[in-house]
């Protein structure tokens, strides 16, 4: 049984949900979204917007396989280019943060510790890239959206609140605190493994 968590390229973004490949809530302005959609075009603007981050900022993503099969993935990048999230109220994302769009645990492998998993390795991979913090918008109540992060999971997995609102609080993770999370994630992960053989965790 092999586990692995490796980062989001254009070669598997096929392993997303369709719904998610398609989805671009937060890569796109509402009215470009809109027109993206109608024109039977999302998929493209996603590729096209995975391509051009990879190709000026780096890496934006990571999915969790669970014996080769896709459990969960995450998604990130600099608040430049997360033209949504200026619609939000409680925006602008701070200039010395990285913002987490989505994340997301597959049906059938929910409760497993995978949701803090993805969080904390998107951490460690900003850490190495000298940003000082992750930011993401979380949702109280009900959200017209799946696209935005349940507040409750963001503040269970270290995020606190920076600025407050009745739906759409904006919440913030300093990165230095994630500098003691390391045998925390060493743990999930030889839990998420379940006693199988560890396959090897490419470098990110």
């Amino acid at each position: 049984m092999g586990r692995r968590i490796v980062p989001l390229t254009l070669d598997n973004l096929v392993d997303l949900p369709a719904g998610c490949r398609s989805c671009v809530f937060w890569e796109l302005d509402p009215v470009s979204a809109k027109e993206a959609v109608e024109s039977g075009k999302p998929e493209l603007e996603k590729e096209g917007w995975i391509s051009t981050v990879l190709l000026e900022w780096g890496s934006c993503g990571r999915i969790v396989y669970v014996d080769d099969r896709p459990a969960g993935f995450v998604l990130y990048a600099p608040p430049a280019y997360v033209p949504r999230s200026q619609s939000f109220p409680t925006s602008p994302v701070s200039p010395d943060a990285v913002q987490l769009m989505v994340s997301r645990v597959l049906p059938g492998y929910q409760r497993q510790g995978i949701g803090r998993v993805l969080v904390q390795t998107v951490a460690k991979d900003l850490i190495g890239r000298g940003v000082r913090a992750i930011e993401a918008f979380g949702s109280s109540g009900r959200a017209p959206t799946s696209c935005v992060l349940p507040a409750d999971h963001l503040l269970a997995v270290g995020f606190r609140t920076v600025r407050p609102h009745s739906r759409y609080p904006r919440l913030r993770l300093e990165a230095r605190t994630t500098l003691s999370w390391r045998g925390d994630v060493e743990g999930a992960l030889e839990r998420l493994l379940g006693g199988g053989r560890k396959e090897p965790v490419l470098p990110f």
